[in-house]
C-alpha cells in the first residue's frame, strides 16, 4: 500500500465537504490530511509495517 494512494483518499474526501472550520468532519479530514502530508515517509513505514500484518490483503486481492 502507498502513503500517497491514501493520502489522495483522505484529500478527495475532505474535498467532497464543504470548507467549513466549524464543521468537525471537514476539521479533523483537513488536519490529518495536512499532519498526513507533513510526515509521509513516517506513514508509509506504518503502512509497510501493517501491510507485512496483512493488514491490507482484502484490499489488494
Amino acid at each position: 500500500m502507498k502513503a500517497e494512494k491514501m493520502l489522495a483518499e483522505l484529500n478527495r474526501m475532505r474535498q467532497d465537504l464543504d470548507r467549513d472550520p466549524s464543521d468537525i468532519e471537514w476539521l479533523t479530514l483537513h488536519h490529518v490530511f495536512c499532519f498526513v502530508s507533513y510526515k509521509l515517509g513516517d506513514f508509509q513505514k506504518y503502512l509497510d509495517e501493517q501491510a507485512e500484518q496483512g493488514a491490507f490483503d482484502e484490499f489488494e486481492a
